[in-house]
């Protein structure tokens, strides 16, 4: 329930000072009477309340006597001037009633709860323009982190709440819609729909979900009907995307050229060379890609003159552009010729409503999210439908059925996993040399068409009368010719009665089901990548079937007036069936259809299906007390289930306590200006994670039993053992600790909370490596090892700067800052740790600490690179393999959070929210391949304009190594 912030005024005449006032109060929300209402002479002890009809009457005034206090329960306090007869409005303040938060299994007053937990409501989701709701949390909520690795419309953001907390386990947190796990893809729930998200950040606030809530929960609550007449909105949104990540500054084609050559004069110079034989060696194989040089000529030069001369700069006489008679060669900056704007159109209906017992809601929304490169977008169509009904007093029921049709055109190979690739397109773009060509271009310019598909030729580097080295193909081709769409047809359906046979008690009855269909097909062109294979198709179908059931029996009752309790139990179980198959043939007959049946090929070695179930089961309870609104209790417990483990090992006993002080209502804060509310807050819990993981994504739902591949040869069957399970696995087990105030101070103009947290995670599914001579393909087995210690501090405030009836501007700002360490590994790694390609996990470090070789600068007379031999940074090498990794540091932030403001005037309004980290390490490996030194491998590869300080002779103290 999001109760919105309000303002109040007053109608009326202005008269000369009367001894008697007469007024009416009303409600502005409903425009009925306030009855009740307290109506106070200021600097007199005059006063009087309104009666049934919301009228009052004062007399007797003095002459002194110039405004009214009018106040009420709920309603902001108005101050007014008095007047012979007045009018005064009130609207709801939402802080005076309390807000009310969505928690697990229910709603609690924020000032009740004892837990951490944040909510962004339907106004602060609306304003962000995003296709995928997680993308909404950006910068929104303390101890929240989210990143992406690409810009792909509709793609999921990474989540992560108050760190990181295992090794081969997930780290997502729960989504929670209605009450009901949701298994679906989060870029099926239109953002449009959403009333609130809830953020459950700590053991006291989520772990009465057990199992699934040991990395915080969000939980996601769709719109309803209010009360009143039938309300219909249609709201239209228009926009475009573009790429703002800046550029690089790179060479151009001429420096280039230039670059390349002093690259190969200095390797024979600097190898015993004289000048001359180092300047023909230069210019005989500045253009020759099978000996070290470029390959391609984009500038046209006298006859008898040399593209580059003796002073390493490009001749004068050189124009741009270049014929070999068949086709013809021009610069091209492959960034502005393949990004740009791209057109974002959203539209939404909605009718909403409530009469009697009977409230609705229906939605009907569009999107089509265009991306920033060619087939790449994300449209969906969506629509929901929700209806409760009271039957009786005593029966109450209802659904909340949702369906979404999407089609993600997501091109393979641009994920930031496959940075480095020549199939990424980011890639590819930043760093291939501004000498070659995206088009094949005809001998007088214009680019050659193929007239089978309508499109342009793209130069894959063998295509026309030059080869080139490195980069060979040309994924703006590929993108161009090949097809991908992944279809998702997702049904959620949530079905629950209540039912009340005594006052305070309710037993409901929850049924969630979530369905979801997902058909993948790619096409890889004939005239691409894949022409070798005559086109390839590429067909993957996964059914996915949730269904969630809980029973649950809640009782809540007042003794004597202060003494506030609710008591939850109940049951829940939760099972998913996971359908995979998938195949692929090449030899296209159609090269624009992407079906089996269309491909006459014989590769059927990918031809596979499977089908996972998966099982939870628990039961749970929850005791809340309050004492006169001023002290609360909460425990929780639940016992867990879990089908990925061994039947000796699968329950889990989680559970937590907390406790809150709302100091304000303690009588020495009286006299206390400016203290709105205080409340002081702890909690402490165990939850369980038994999500363990196969490499860093596929799910493993049988980690306890050997999987094996089964192999047929000469009418025998054979079985190889692919996965060796552990039957003694069990439940990876954190322990949370948080300590928080909260805060409304300054006539509650400046809002919110600091916490303290810690997050210690024991017991750590770890798929633990083996030697090669075990035989187990994956090079692993699953063991409970090892400890992690998260810890850190939030800060969230929120200010009113400036208000009045008209204008009103607020700010946010959070922050977090944490830290991660592992503090315990198993006994075969404790000294010298889990060493990885450029991490390395050790006790004492973070989960992400880098380990790569540490270099030391340049050698001033050589102009070589040198790098330290090892942790003591005493000793340097010029030879890259004699350096040992070493520890570089974490990349995780030192501070992360947002930072946003919004206007209000009127109706019109104006925000701005944004993320921000500081700290942290990067290992920016696109830089790194920008300063190559024009070596084996690396022809091809622009140079960042950094180059420009590279060691010469007259250059010698520099840090960037000769060329």
């Amino acid at each position: 329930m999001l109760l919105l912030a309000c303002f109040i005024f007053a109608v009326g005449t202005v008269t000369a000072q009367t001894s008697n006032v007469t007024g009416t109060v009303i409600s502005e929300e409903d425009g009925q009477p306030v009855v009740g209402a307290s109506v106070v002479v200021v600097g007199t002890q005059l006063g009087t309340v309104t009666d049934v009809n919301g009228k009052f009457n004062l007399s007797g005034l003095p002459k002194s006597a110039k405004n009214l206090q009018v106040s009420y329960i709920g309603m902001m306090t108005e101050t007014v001037a008095i007047k012979s007869n007045v009018k005064v409005v009130l609207k709801s303040d939402s802080k005076a009633l309390d807000e009310v938060m969505v928690v697990a299994y229910g709603t609690a007053k924020k000032s009740a709860f004892t837990g951490s937990a944040a909510s962004v409501g339907a106004e602060k989701i609306s304003q962000r323009v995003v296709s995928n709701v997680s993308n909404a949390l950006t910068g929104q909520v303390a101890g929240v982190q989210t990143t992406s690795s690409n810009g792909q419309p509709g793609k999921s953001a990474t989540i992560r709440i108050r760190g990181i907390g295992s090794l081969s386990s997930s780290n997502a947190p729960l989504y929670v819609v209605d009450g009901v796990p949701y298994d679906g893809e989060l870029s099926n729930i239109n953002p449009n729909d959403i009333q609130s998200m809830s953020v459950l950040k700590d053991a006291s606030a989520n772990a009465i979900y057990g199992a699934r809530g040991a990395n915080g929960v969000i939980l996601i609550t769709t719109k309803d009907g209010k009360n009143g007449e039938a309300k219909i909105n249609f709201d239209a949104k228009w926009g475009s995307n573009s790429r703002c990540v800046p550029q690089y500054k790179v060479l151009g084609a001429a420096e280039y050229y230039e670059t390349m050559y002093k690259a190969l004069y200095n390797s024979q110079f600097y190898n015993g060379g004289s000048a001359a034989d180092s300047h023909n060696y230069a210019r005989k194989n500045l253009l020759d890609s099978k000996n070290g040089g470029l390959g391609y000529q984009v500038f046209t030069v006298p006859e008898g003159e040399y593209l580059v001369g003796e002073n390493f700069k490009l001749n004068p006489n050189a124009t741009a552009g270049y014929s070999d008679g068949t086709y013809y060669y021009q610069p091209t900056d492959w960034y502005d010729e393949l990004f740009g704007n791209n057109f974002r159109q959203e539209y939404n209906f909605n009718v909403s409503g409530k009469s009697g017992n009977l409230s609705y809601y229906a939605s009907l929304g569009y999107l089509n999210d265009s991306g920033l490169i060619k087939n790449s977008a994300f449209t969906r169509y969506s629509g929901r439908a929700k209806v409760d009904y009271q039957a009786k007093k005593f029966f109450k029921m209802g659904t909340n059925l949702s369906y979404s049709h999407s089609d993600s055109q997501s091109p393979d190979g641009q994920d930031g996993d496959d940075w480095g690739s020549s199939g990424n397109l980011f890639y590819v773009a930043n760093s291939i040399a501004p000498i070659y060509p995206i088009y094949v271009r005809n001998a007088d310019g214009s680019i050659k068409i193929n007239n089978a598909v309508g499109k342009a030729v793209y130069d894959d580097g063998k295509n026309t009368g030059f080869s080139r080295p490195g980069f060979v193909g040309n994924a703006a081709r590929d993108i161009d010719y090949n097809q991908y769409h992944n279809y998702i047809d997702n049904f959620t359906g949530k079905f629950y009665a209540v039912l009340t046979p005594v006052e305070g008690l309710n037993i409901t009855a929850n049924v969630g089901v979530n369905v979801q269909n997902n058909r993948d097909t790619e096409l890889y062109s004939t005239f691409g990548s894949s022409s070798s294979t005559d086109g390839l198709a590429y067909v993957e179908h996964v059914r996915k079937i949730g269904v969630n059931s809980q029973l649950l029996a809640e009782y809540s009752h007042t003794f004597a007036d202060k003494h506030d309790f609710n008591i939850l139990a109940g049951y829940e179980q939760y099972s998913l069936k996971n359908q995979v198959f998938y195949a692929q043939n090449d030899h296209l007959y159609n090269p624009f259809i992407a079906e089996l049946n269309n491909a006459v090929g014989s590769d059927s070695k990918l031809m596979k299906s499977y089908t996972d179930n998966y099982v939870t089961k628990g039961v749970l309870t929850r005791v809340q007390y309050n004492y006169d609104g001023k002290y609360f209790l909460n425990a929780s417990y639940r016992r867990d289930a879990s089908s990925r483990f061994a039947p000796d090992h699968r329950w889990g006993n989680f559970g937590s306590v907390g406790a809150a002080w709302l100091i304000t209502k303690e009588g020495f804060l009286n006299d206390i200006k400016g203290v709105d509310m205080l409340k002081l807050k702890a909690s402490w819990g165990i939850q369980g994670n038994d999500h363990l993981l196969k490499g860093s994504s596929e799910e493993n739902y049988y980690a306890y039993l050997d999987q094996y591949d089964v192999t047929y040869s000469n009418g025998m069957y054979a079985t190889n053992l692919k996965y060796k399970g552990n039957k003694e696995l069990t439940w990876e087990t954190s322990y949370s600790l948080n300590i928080g105030v909260d805060f409304e101070l300054l006539g509650r103009r400046l809002n919110g909370s600091v916490e303290f947290f810690r997050r210690a995670t024991d017991d750590l599914l770890y798929n633990v490596p083996v030697p090669i001579s075990s035989g187990i393909v994956t090079g692993s087995i699953p063991q409970n090892v090892g400890a992690i210690l998260n810890r850190g501090i939030e800060l969230d405030l929120t200010g009113v700067i400036y208000r009045t009836n008209d204008f009103e501007w607020n700010v946010n700002f959070n922050a977090t800052h944490y830290t991660n360490k592992i503090t315990k590994l198993y006994d075969a790694v404790k000294e010298e740790g889990i060493k990885q390609s450029s991490r390395i996990l050790k006790e004492g470090g973070s989960i992400y600490e880098i380990y790569l070789r540490s270099y030391a600068g340049v050698d001033p007379e050589t102009g070589l690179a040198l790098y330290y031999k090892d942790e003591t940074k005493k000793e340097t090498t010029t030879e890259y393999e004699n350096a040992k990794q070493i520890d570089l540091g974490s990349t995780l932030p030192k501070v992360y959070g947002g930072i946003g403001t919004t206007l209000r005037y009127k109706n019109l309004d104006f925000g701005l929210q944004m993320s921000y980290q500081i700290g942290g390490k990067i290992y920016d490996g696109t830089y790194q391949a920008f300063m190559h030194n024009g070596g084996s491998g690396m022809q091809g590869n622009n140079w960042s304009v950094d180059i420009r300080n590279a060691w010469t002779p007259e250059n010698r103290y520099t840090n960037v190594p000769r060329l």
